[in-house]
């Protein structure tokens, strides 16, 4: 016979084996449906927002909320505007800047280019200007006979404030030798002491170890022409009872005698008298002479080659 309280653990224990009805749709599933379900209402919310406001007339309830929403967010809006202005401020300067400096080193660059065009075409002018004035000289009654013309460049200045040389563009293939007078369109210049096969020395009238046999066209008078002070010359060796007036032209005396001939050709220009005086402890006249050729600004000289061959003894 069973015990009275047999039916009840029966029940008990057929209540603790009852199994919970099974989840129809796993948790994934479910929340991916409720996010695009919510989408899904979002979108229709904004399509219906946006028909609403296109069709209703400009004021209303919907206008009007509208309205109050954008006064209350107006305050965010200024503030998110003056936070973020500096920024801004800060990168339209570092941007105007970049574009400033680019803009200069362009425009500089420009400037740069055409200062050197217009330089070289006054350096071209001028030196035309000179091959035109030697081309005059070289066709006209002051020209020496039996020589001929060289035209050349100056390549290179004196090199110091003692210096008294210059270096031309041609040399001993274009005819030019020891001692060819070089002269500008003004007037002499000098004569090479360094001929070489292309470029030469010159050295100028200027220099304290150069001397000239000259005259004056007037008087007849002949002298040195050597170093003097200030860039100027000095006539030599005038006598003080010889006549040398103040405005007479000093030009090459040339040859005296056959059997000496002078480096020089008769007559080319050298200087004018801008002074003349005597002192008594002084044998000779200091007469002091302006080179007429600009001997600090040479761009284009002549070197004078002897179309007949001179013999020395």
């Amino acid at each position: 016979m069973a015990p009275p309280n047999r039916s009840g653990r029966v029940a008990v224990l057929g209540s603790s084996l009852q199994r919970s009805k099974p989840n129809p749709y796993p948790s994934k599933a479910r929340s991916a449906m409720v996010r695009r379900a919510v989408l899904a209402i979002l979108v229709v919310v904004a399509l219906a927002m946006l028909t609403i406001s296109f069709r209703s007339p400009t004021s209303g309830v919907l206008h009007d909320a509208q309205s109050y929403g954008a006064s209350a967010l107006r305050p965010f809006e200024v503030a998110a505007t003056r936070v973020a202005r500096p920024f801004r401020d800060g990168y339209n300067y570092v941007t105007s800047l970049t574009s400033a400096k680019s803009e200069l080193k362009k425009y500089k660059k420009m400037a740069q280019d055409y200062r050197a065009e217009a330089l070289r075409n006054a350096a071209a002018a001028q030196q035309n200007d000179d091959l035109q004035a030697l081309l005059r000289y070289e066709s006209g009654p002051r020209y020496p006979q039996d020589y001929r013309a060289v035209n050349t460049a100056v390549i290179s200045f004196p090199s110091g404030p003692f210096a008294q040389q210059l270096v031309i563009d041609v040399g001993t293939k274009q005819g030019v030798r020891l001692n060819t007078p070089i002269v500008s369109a003004d007037g002499l210049v000098g004569r090479v002491t360094n001929p070489g096969r292309s470029t030469s020395v010159v050295t100028l009238l200027t220099d304290p170890d150069s001397a000239v046999p000259a005259r004056d066209l007037k008087t007849h008078v002949s002298g040195l022409i050597r170093h003097g002070q200030g860039g100027t010359l000095i006539l030599d060796r005038v006598a003080k009872n010889q006549v040398v007036n103040k405005g007479d032209w000093i030009v090459t005396r040339g040859t005296v005698d056959r059997r000496y001939p002078d480096e020089y050709p008769y007559g080319i220009p050298i200087g004018r008298v801008i002074s003349v005086g005597t002192s008594d402890i002084a044998s000779f006249l200091t007469v002091q002479i302006q080179p007429l050729a600009q001997l600090d600004s040479l761009d284009s000289v002549a070197a004078l080659i002897p179309t007949k061959h001179r013999s020395h003894p």
